[in-house]
């Protein structure tokens, strides 16, 4: 393009360089591939942090990387702590960015990390506690199924999880009933059970679980099915669900990371897109209602990196994910997800040196 002053200029994008990753242990196998996959794409070399508790499914696929002939280097998995092997990647100097999934109190960290020793490109996808704001218009058994797999997909072990459920006061208790009805119809067991909910990963995330259930109880919310462990061993949670929460309960404020649900009522369109922007969270939201119109309204005004409409927790590689606020910093998947692992470079080149006059 010629910019004026008989020059031209280009613009071209290069790999970033060195990438450092940090994945969690919740869907250890997804997270590593939507970090690796753009990052390839990009031209970039990386090593890549797993989480200590769920390291094997990275191991095989180091296995496969041999197998399938990638160059010696490109791609580096590595086992360890985050305090160790995570500050290393962090903070170290021929690391030219860092991408992390995690919790927000261990992003800032990490961005600290980054910021003082090289200033390597960070980004970074953190906690929630999204919002889903079910209508008085909606289909009522579609949005109970949306909310159930909102919450409960994964042992509720799922960053952007439907953990503060709004739900319109002219249905709020048919919806609450139903609600109640089909939680405790889920059934609780190891894989070769064929039960849909598996345990907490350990016993720290099961009594950090379990803690934040007796919060709930002690602050007034009613517990009307679960609450209590599934069993003598293991670390299931019973499926729970709590109503007449309001917002200033600790179960309504912070990440649980459980299958705990919290049912909140409201009266207007606009009191419940005030409620539900009030958190510092923003990764995800949700709306029910059969009205698209309103379905857009409310969605445009929802401060979250992904919206869904009578639907939850559903991804496509093609669809970038990320959050607002303290959910973090860019994009993973979509075209915006080559942001991460690239430079963009601007080249201004004088006519006359091209011959022109």
């Amino acid at each position: 393009m010629d910019i004026g002053g008989n020059q031209f200029a280009y613009t071209s994008m290069e790999p970033v360089g060195v990438c450092g990753m940090i994945i969690p242990w919740n869907f250890p196998l997804l997270m590593l591939t939507w970090k690796i996959a753009p990052a390839l794409a990009a031209g970039c070399t990386m090593v890549l942090k797993t989480s200590e508790k769920t390291p094997l499914s990275a191991l095989h696929f180091a296995k496969l990387v041999v197998e399938a002939g990638f160059p010696e280097g490109v791609v580096n998995l590595l086992s360890g702590f985050g305090a160790t092997a995570g500050a290393a990647l962090s903070s170290h100097m021929d690391v030219d960015a860092i991408k992390f999934t995690g919790s927000t109190a261990v992003g800032k960290k990490i961005m600290v990390a980054a910021a003082t020793s090289n200033l390597k490109k960070c980004s970074l996808e953190l906690g929630g506690k999204s919002p889903l704001i079910v209508f008085d218009d909606c289909d009522l058994e579609q949005a109970i199924a949306v909310a159930q797999a909102g919450l409960f997909l994964n042992q509720g072990q799922v960053c952007c999880a439907s953990s503060r459920l709004f739900v319109q006061d002219t249905i709020y208790d048919a919806f609450v009933k139903r609600t109640v009805e089909e939680a405790e119809k889920r059934t609780i067991g190891g894989p070769a059970s064929g039960s849909v909910q598996g345990p907490q990963v350990d016993d720290i995330q099961f009594k950090n679980v379990l803690g934040y259930i007796a919060k709930g109880k002690e602050e007034g919310a009613k517990c009307l099915t679960g609450g209590e462990r599934h069993g003598e061993s293991g670390y299931y949670v019973k499926p729970t669900v709590f109503a007449d929460v309001t917002d200033e309960m600790t179960i309504a404020k912070e990440e649980i990371f459980g299958p705990v649900m919290s049912i909140l009522k409201f009266s207007t369109v606009e009191e419940a897109i005030e409620r539900a922007n009030n958190t510092i969270y923003g990764l995800a939201a949700g709306v029910c209602t059969r009205d698209i119109g309103k379905a857009l309204k409310v969605t445009s005004q929802l401060r979250a990196g992904t919206c869904w409409i009578n639907t939850f927790n559903s991804f496509s590689a093609q669809a970038p994910f990320g959050g607002y606020g303290q959910s973090g910093l860019g994009r993973d998947l979509g075209e915006y997800a080559l942001d991460n692992y690239m430079e963009v470079k601007t080249v201004i080149v004088p006519m006359d040196i091209l011959g022109a006059k």
